[in-house]
C-alpha cells in the first residue's frame, strides 16, 4: 500500500465527473416516540465526491455518529434516502458490504488471538484481501505480530482495527474517529495511509474531533450542529466571511476608528478586534501607533481558522449554508 501523502489537488483523472460515491437526501433519524421522541438527524443532505476525503465534524450531540451509522447500514432512517456506490446500505447490504471498509469506534476482536492470527482470520473472510504482511507493515505492527490483542495498547489496537478495515481493498472507507488514542507519530502514519487511499481513487468519509486532522486530510468538510449541517465546503470556503482577530495591550490611549472592524472587546486587559479585512485594520492600527508613539504590547494577528468557526458554531446555532 502506498503511504505517501500527496496534494489534495492530485486526484485520479475524471474524479469530478462521476456520480457521488455517497449521496444523502433529506435524512432524518428519531429515537423514542411521542413526547419522548428525539430527532438526532434533521433533514440532512450530503454528497461525497468519488475519490475524495470528506470530514464530518460536529459539536457534542450534533448527530454525526447517527449519520455515520445510517450510511454504514447499521440502522434504518426514519425518512430520507441514502445511496452508497448507487446502492441502499440496508436493502443492498449483501452487494455493498464487500465494497466498504468500516472502522467503528470499537472493533470487538477477541483478546485471546494474536495480531497476526486476527489479521489471518479477517483475511479469510474477504474476497480479494491484501496480504497480511503488507498490512502489518503499513500499520507498523510487525513487532506486535505475535502479541495477543489483549496485550496491545489503545493506539496499537486502533492500528489493528485500521489494518482490518483496509485489508479488503474497499472502494469506500468509513472511519469513525480513526486516530483516537494514537500518539502523534502513529497519527501521522494514519494520515499518510488515508492520503494513499485518495491516490488510489478510494472515497473516504471520516469523523474526527481533531480539527487539524480534518484540515490536513479533507478535500471538503461538513460541520453538524443539532442534527443539521450548518457549514460545508473546503476549509477556505468555510472560514470565508468569518472575522480575523487582532489582539494587543496598550497604555491609556484613545484608539481611533479603524477600518473593517466588526467588533471590539476587552479581554483580560487586552484589546481584541474582530475584523473583516485583517490587512487594512492592521495597517491602520500600526500607522496610528507609529504616529502617536504608542507601543502595542503582545500584538498578535490571526486570520479566521477552522477552529474559530467551529467554536462559533458551538456557541451559536449556525444558519445552514
Amino acid at each position: 500500500m502506498d503511504t505517501t501523502t500527496s496534494s489534495r489537488t492530485d486526484r485520479p483523472a475524471g474524479v469530478g465527473h462521476r456520480e457521488p460515491a455517497i449521496r444523502v437526501r433529506d435524512l432524518r433519524r428519531s429515537y423514542g416516540s411521542g413526547k419522548q421522541a428525539f430527532e438526532a438527524v434533521r433533514g440532512l443532505d450530503l454528497d461525497i465526491e468519488a475519490g475524495s476525503v470528506h470530514a464530518l465534524l460536529g459539536t457534542n450531540g450534533a448527530g454525526k455518529t447517527s449519520t455515520m451509522e445510517l450510511i454504514e447500514g447499521l440502522g434504518r432512517p426514519s425518512t430520507g434516502e441514502i445511496r452508497v456506490l448507487g446502492l441502499d446500505p440496508l436493502a443492498d447490504r449483501a452487494a455493498l458490504r464487500p465494497r466498504l471498509g468500516i472502522l467503528l469506534q470499537r472493533s470487538g476482536f477477541s483478546g485471546d488471538l494474536t495480531v497476526a492470527e486476527t489479521l489471518r482470520m479477517w483475511h479469510s473472510t474477504l474476497s480479494r484481501p491484501r496480504p497480511v504482511a503488507d498490512m502489518l507493515g503499513a500499520l507498523r505492527l510487525e513487532a506486535k505480530a505475535d502479541t495477543r490483542v489483549v496485550g496491545l495498547s489503545g493506539g496499537e489496537q486502533r492500528r489493528l482495527d485500521l489494518a482490518c478495515t483496509l485489508m479488503g481493498r474497499p472502494e469506500v472507507v468509513l472511519l469513525d474517529e480513526p486516530t483516537t488514542g494514537l500518539d502523534p507519530e502513529s497519527r501521522r502514519d494514519v494520515w499518510a495511509l488515508i492520503g494513499g487511499l485518495r491516490d488510489e481513487g478510494v472515497t473516504v468519509l471520516l469523523t474526527t474531533h481533531y480539527l487539524e486532522e480534518a484540515e490536513a486530510l479533507a478535500d471538503e468538510l461538513a460541520i453538524m450542529h443539532e442534527g443539521r449541517i450548518v457549514r460545508r465546503g473546503t476549509v477556505a470556503q468555510i472560514v470565508e466571511g468569518h472575522p480575523s482577530v487582532v489582539r494587543f495591550r496598550t497604555p491609556e490611549a484613545s484608539l481611533p476608528d479603524l477600518p473593517r472592524v466588526r467588533h471590539r472587546t476587552a479581554e483580560r486587559g487586552a484589546t481584541v478586534l474582530e475584523t473583516d479585512d485583517l490587512q487594512s485594520t492592521l495597517t491602520a492600527l500600526l500607522a496610528w501607533a507609529a504616529h502617536d508613539g504608542v507601543r502595542l504590547a503582545d500584538l498578535s494577528a490571526r486570520t479566521a481558522t477552522l477552529e474559530s468557526v467551529f467554536l462559533d458554531v458551538a456557541d451559536h446555532e449556525g444558519a445552514p449554508r
